[in-house]
């Protein structure tokens, strides 16, 4: 992060042209990665596992089902449901392993 800089006013996003639906991921290489494995979504990173981030709400007012993507550890698990409580219309997509990236290299392997 530069200094001055707010990781609560901005993501890191990776989509195509078509996107059937949104994942929230707590990094950009796992946003990457999750991209690769689901191509139709459009894959953000938050920066860490953020439970409520300043534009998430102009996010929810384009009609796209949201998923959250947060890691499958107890603070992912823990923010997600957080989040999901704020937000209801968010549902939890959850790694099959760690983390985005994990379950990449294991599907590469």
């Amino acid at each position: 992060m530069a200094p001055g800089s707010r990781k609560d006013h901005g993501c890191f996003s990776v989509s195509t042209a078509s996107v059937d639906a949104i994942v929230l991921c707590e990094s950009a290489i796992d946003a990457l990665s999750c991209h690769v494995l689901h191509p139709a979504f459009r894959c953000l990173s938050t920066s860490g596992a953020r439970p409520d981030p300043a534009w998430l709400t102009v996010l929810l007012r384009l009609g796209l089902p949201i998923f959250c993507g947060f890691d499958a550890d107890p603070t992912g698990d823990a923010l997600a449901q957080r989040l999901i409580l704020l937000h209801p219309a968010v549902r939890r997509l959850r790694p099959p392993a760690k983390d985005w990236n994990d379950v990449l290299r294991l599907h590469l392997a």
